[in-house]
């Protein structure tokens, strides 16, 4: 399942971000979508800022995924996975917790976890052993290779990430994240 740290595809470079560009990309899809709609229901036509927002999101979040997934099968791994290891190494030094908190962190049902877990461990990447504060309880640790996988699969992954932002430039990187930090705490609040 798993390929060895030697095999891994090289760390992400850091090379200087790409220039800025400084006009407006050209219409995309979403746009097609949009005007589509104002000329069958124009009076629609001030709600389709928020339709045009969010269809880009979810076509960035789509395509994203698909670059991530390819990211992580380098690494012999999919994205359920790299979600298991991350959250375990992540959690510093013994990089273990229990499968509850593994389900609750991931939002996954005990099923799903544990189909996760049988596949890591056959893989040797993560081990069970029994929790020596819970008799009834397990921990859930990564094993060196484990360690190793996601350390290489966090680096490419978020190389594939910045790569992508790098084309906005630092400061409308930044605006970037700040408009959509600011849209999620309205969804949240």
């Amino acid at each position: 399942m798993t390929i060895s740290a030697d095999a891994a595809p090289n760390p992400p470079h850091t090379a200087a971000p790409a220039t800025v560009a400084t006009a407006t990309a050209a219409p995309d899809p979403v746009d097609a979508i949009a005007a589509q709609w104002r000329r069958e229901r124009p009076d629609l036509t001030e709600c389709l800022h928020a339709m045009e927002a969010f269809g880009r999101i979810y076509r960035l979040s789509r395509g994203m995924g698909d670059r991530m997934e390819r990211a992580y099968a380098a690494f012999g791994i999919g994205r359920g996975e790299f979600d298991v290891l991350a959250t375990l190494r992540r959690s510093g030094e013994p990089f273990s917790l229990s499968p509850r908190e593994l389900t609750a962190t991931l939002m996954l049902t005990t099923g799903g976890m544990t189909g996760r877990l049988d596949k890591l461990e056959r893989a040797g990447l993560v081990t069970r052993s029994p929790d020596p504060n819970d008799r009834r309880g397990l921990r859930i640790s990564l094993t060196p290779e484990g360690r190793s996988i996601i350390d290489g699969a966090v680096a490419a992954g978020l190389d594939v990430q910045r790569r992508a932002v790098d084309t906005l430039g630092p400061e409308r990187a930044a605006q970037l994240n700040d408009l959509l930090r600011d849209l999620l705490a309205a969804l949240e609040a």
